[in-house]
């Protein structure tokens, strides 16, 4: 018996690799820095929520009036140690593909001291 050939399900990327085949110029260098620094500005808010997350949690369970709810408290904790660690690890995976871009410069600069 001849039985149909199976393909193997594969999650499409959700972004592609992009690859600069011109020459970088000062926009671009700026690009990326401007990249690089929106970045750092998106792990710090990811810190921020988190902190407040803390503090909420913190607040509930501190107040008797809602001892009932103090499941909320912990909840929030869970929830602001979920976005902390979401975010370091989107900050980690941009930063390393940054780098592949600031390489390529580099690299660049280096073979233009050498002609």
């Amino acid at each position: 018996m001849n039985f149909p050939r199976i393909k193997k399900f594969s999650f499409p990327k959700l972004v592609q690799d992009f690859e600069n085949k011109e020459k970088i110029i000062l926009r671009d260098y700026l690009a990326l820095e401007r990249t690089s620094l929106s970045n750092e500005r998106t792990l710090f808010a990811y810190v921020r929520l988190s902190f407040y997350l803390i503090i909420a949690g913190i607040a509930l369970l501190e107040m008797n009036r809602f001892a009932q709810y103090s499941w909320i408290g912990f909840f929030l904790f869970g929830i602001a140690l979920v976005l902390l660690i979401f975010g370091v690890i989107r900050y980690q995976v941009m930063k390393k593909r940054l780098s592949k871009f600031y390489n390529a410069i580099e690299l660049e600069k280096l073979e233009n001291k050498k002609s």
